[in-house]
């Protein structure tokens, strides 16, 4: 069973992939079976796109639409709760605290947490680097990487803005540094929470609410483009499946089963 991980890029647009001209997401995306057209959740806001990213529920069933976390009038499990009943490992790298809440106490194996995504604009490189000196020697089932700068400078210069792409080409660098740190079974999910309009997001516009998606490992189909919708709900159940662990019955979110070979 390869080790997983779980890319996060936030804000990052489908099309300012090629414009910023991001070699190594490019190179991960030949060897991935991918869209370019997945689909966010309303309100297309960081932490309520996160929370269902992790519980395969949407806001309306999770109950959290801003950037503040609430506990759940009705809990259900997340992709992290159900890796520990697995009897796996799982690990996280972030730099924008409130993802502290994507799951219940006593379940998380690591944590890193840098919190300065707005005020350096190199925090992802020291994240990575963070992420690359603790899986070397640990080697958890499950790893969370998430970079926060590019959401940052998008509200500060727009997205689509000069500044917007020249951060996510210098943060490109930085995925290009994990990447060459993993082992070749590395099963690697990368995808983004919500894109960017003028200097917001959170509506129901197409800029907002379409991301990139892309897998790659064994048994996925390389350079492969998903003909079938996909959503970030979606993902938890994918990885999931990747990991050998059972999902949760409460889950919404569906397998691609395009992404697999034969």
């Amino acid at each position: 069973m390869s080790t997983v991980v779980l890319l996060m890029i936030d804000g990052t647009r489908p099309d300012a992939i090629a414009a910023a001209g991001c070699t190594h997401l490019e190179s991960l995306r030949a060897r991935s079976a991918y869209t370019l057209s997945a689909s966010s959740v309303m309100p297309s806001i960081t932490l309520p796109c996160h929370i269902s990213i992790f519980h395969s529920v949407p806001p309306t069933r999770h109950g959290i639409t801003t950037n503040i976390y609430i506990p759940m009038a009705r809990p259900l499990p997340g992709l992290v709760e159900r890796v520990r009943d697995g009897g796996k490992r799982s690990a996280f790298f972030y730099n924008w605290e409130q993802l502290r809440d994507l799951n219940r106490p006593g379940n998380l194996h690591f944590s890193y947490c840098a919190n300065d995504c707005a005020s350096n604009d190199d925090s992802d490189h020291a994240t990575v680097e963070a992420a690359i000196r603790y899986r070397e020697i640990h080697k958890p089932d499950f790893t969370f990487l998430y970079l926060g700068t590019v959401d940052e400078v998008g509200h500060r210069y727009g997205w689509m803005s000069e500044g917007y792409l020249k951060q996510l080409a210098h943060v490109d660098g930085a995925v290009g540094q994990f990447m060459a740190s993993l082992p070749e079974d590395t099963t690697v999910l990368f995808m983004s929470d919500h894109g960017g309009h003028d200097r917001s997001h959170g509506t129901d516009m197409a800029e907002d609410m379409t991301i990139p998606w892309m897998i790659s490992g064994p048994g996925i189909r390389q350079n492969y483009q998903i003909q079938s919708p996909v959503s970030l709900l979606d993902t938890a159940p994918t990885l999931a499946r990747v990991l050998g662990i059972d999902p949760a019955d409460q889950w919404e979110g569906v397998v691609p089963e395009e992404i697999f070979e034969g």
